[in-house]
């Protein structure tokens, strides 16, 4: 099979498609043909950084829709036949840069028949990033005032449609530019994250999708008792320390395979109250051209690799 993988730390161009024996499942894992597959931060990161997979040689990607080829011994779940996505074993390595995927069975779920592989692929990671932090950890409920940090982005674009199907008043943070598709997406009330006068006031919930300077822009504007849930990276020490003196909870949240998660986002796509929206597409052996434009961070929602 073709698959992507790297040698060395660096660039996108350390990414190069090479050929790899097809794997086979094990006892509870499937072996899924992969369609599509999502790229996210944390794969550029990984490819130049060590994160959490150690030295290369290795192959990235977490984020894979597509066929149940072959079922290992005592596999439940999903069936051979089965279109699927997933989000399978993140943080180690999954390898979904690749023709074939094979993972625990109940890693991945039946992909709802209006969502094409590309969507799919877009889903679980950024889509349990934001379910784990809205749904399990801030518990988000009607009435509440949620910041989505970023709101036009992999995960952002998803939170805001998340917090919108729970209730919540969403303001979102993009550019000037961007406002109009935030508005798309149900954000009440968008924020010009460049504009360094703009405010918010009276937040339940800010879920921290940038840094911790961005964090602590947005502290001020959480009420007692409120909750900063912070992604890249947790939540720095100095937003502890500046939440500690305002009374106000914090978060930080590393997102893990979670079979509950993503059956809740499959039932929101099927409800039509979320919607993944794919910038652009690329080929498998474009992958480090998908890197250079993800890197860019001008990407309005998701990219992906087309196998």
């Amino acid at each position: 099979m073709r698959v992507v993988t790297q040698r060395e730390f660096g660039g996108p161009e350390v990414l190069r498609v090479t050929e790899a024996d097809r794997p086979a499942p094990g006892p509870t894992e499937v072996l899924v043909r992969v369609h599509a597959a999502g790229i996210n931060p944390v794969d550029w990161k990984t490819r130049a950084h060590p994160v959490f997979m150690g030295e290369p040689p290795y192959t990235l990607g977490w984020d894979v829709s597509g066929v149940v080829e072959e079922v290992g011994f005592g596999a439940t779940g999903v069936k051979q036949g089965d279109e699927v996505l997933g989000m399978p074993w993140f943080p180690r390595e999954a390898a979904a840069y690749a023709e074939y995927v094979t993972a625990p069975s109940r890693q991945f779920v039946r992909k709802p028949a209006g969502l094409s592989h590309v969507e799919a692929a877009g889903l679980p990671l950024a889509g349990l990033t934001a379910w784990q932090a809205l749904v399990d950890v801030a518990e988000v409920r009607s009435g509440q005032r949620v910041l989505v940090d970023a709101a036009a982005g992999g995960v952002g674009h998803l939170a805001v449609q998340i917090a919108k199907a729970r209730g919540a008043y969403v303001l979102g943070t993009a550019s000037a530019a961007k406002h109009d598709f935030l508005r798309s997406l149900g954000v009440d009330e968008p924020i010009d994250y460049r504009d360094e006068h703009a405010t918010a006031a009276d937040l339940d919930v800010v879920l921290g999708l940038v840094g911790e300077d961005s964090d602590l822009r947005w502290l001020p504007s959480l009420k007692p008792g409120g909750l900063l849930v912070s992604v890249p990276g947790g939540v720095g020490a100095r937003a502890q320390e500046e939440a500690a003196k305002r009374g106000v909870r914090t978060a930080p949240i590393l997102v893990e395979p979670d079979r509950v998660g993503l059956l809740g986002l499959v039932e929101l796509v099927e409800a039509g109250q979320l919607k993944v929206h794919v910038d652009q597409t690329f080929p498998l052996e474009d992958a480090a051209k998908a890197h250079e434009v993800g890197e860019g961070g001008r990407v309005t929602g998701k990219l992906v690799l087309t196998v």
